[in-house]
């Protein structure tokens, strides 16, 4: 068993080095916590089975490391591997899926009240003073609105998508839904287009991979569809908005705001139209964050190892 290579590319994705103690068990275990383009070589050296979450693993760099028997993602996507390319030289990709479940539908409610009570202006209203020198017992400043009676809309109704509807039943909502795939017909809730969606939810969540169907899914003709009022929050992948559209429906209104954990370019650019200070106050924005509660991390590590270890047993 020890005689396998196992080199872990970018364990600071999921924490640290100190994460994959655990995998010293499996083999002569090497971890670096990031690799660069330049460093993918160097870093795989004669491995025989490569961890990564994020790191492109590209015909160059497979032809360039033909020990490599196994690559063990630390995520669900898979879109950093050249799958068709692994296929023909008989090496076996295995992803973790259904780790993040419940962390991703709580950060989607986390995002969607946070927003909606605008808790940071209120914690602000106390913090700097305002309150106390106020003389009221209370602030009723810009207010919220509940999720009672509005209409929830869910662009992609996976596993995540069904537990979202859940939690937002469970707070009064009607749901509704649309498949991006085309292929999911469930009873359970109404199905939508995309256009009917848009123009009749009060919030809209995304819970859908980025493929071919879905990039710029949601771009300028989309906006226009949607209610003044409407919440645009995207947990899935970025992409699927165009952010340079979304930056302009909340400079004019066409919505009211948006919450995002995941953008098209990660960590989002310094120049990136959604740092634009006039449209601040409407967007709440997280660093991808919605997988990683200590549940979520500790279920995939311990998927990861199962992966390797039933790799290792069955040769």
């Amino acid at each position: 068993m020890n005689s396998h290579s196992i080199v872990v590319l970018d364990a600071k994705t999921v924490g640290n080095s100190s994460v994959f103690k655990s995998f010293k068990k499996l083999g002569n275990l090497t971890v670096y916590d990031t690799t660069t383009a330049d460093e993918r070589i160097s870093h795989i050296g004669n491995a025989t089975i490569i961890i990564t979450n994020k790191v492109i693993i590209s015909k160059d760099i497979i032809d360039a490391c033909p020990t490599v028997k196994l690559i063990c993602l630390t995520a669900t996507g898979m879109n950093n591997v050249d799958l068709e390319y692994t296929k023909t030289k008989g090496i076996i990709v295995k992803n973790v899926a259904g780790y993040s479940t419940e962390s991703v539908a709580q950060h989607t409610f986390a995002l969607t009240l946070s927003f909606l009570h605008r808790t940071q202006y209120y914690v602000n209203f106390v913090k700097n003073g305002t309150y106390s020198k106020s003389g009221l017992f209370t602030h009723i400043g810009p207010g919220y609105w509940e999720l009672q009676g509005k209409t929830w809309g869910i662009i992609g109704l996976g596993t995540i998508g069904r537990r979202v509807a859940e939690i937002a039943t469970a707070f009064g909502c009607t749901i509704q839904y649309m498949s991006t795939s085309g292929k999911n017909h469930t009873h359970d809730y109404p199905q939508r287009t995309l256009q009917e969606l848009l123009q009749t939810s009060d919030i809209i969540s995304i819970h859908a991979p980025l493929n071919e169907n879905t990039y710029n899914l949601i771009g300028k003709q989309e906006f226009s569809y949607m209610q003044a009022h409407a919440l645009l929050i995207n947990v899935g992948r970025g992409g699927i908005i165009n952010e340079e559209a979304l930056a302009n429906a909340l400079r004019e209104n066409c919505i009211a705001g948006a919450c995002l954990d995941v953008m098209e370019k990660e960590p989002l650019p310094v120049n990136s139209p959604l740092l634009a200070q006039d449209i601040s106050e409407k967007l709440l924005i997280t660093p991808h964050v919605a997988w990683i509660s200590n549940e979520a991390l500790t279920c995939l590590l311990q998927k990861v190892y199962t992966n390797v270890q039933t790799y290792i047993e069955g040769v």
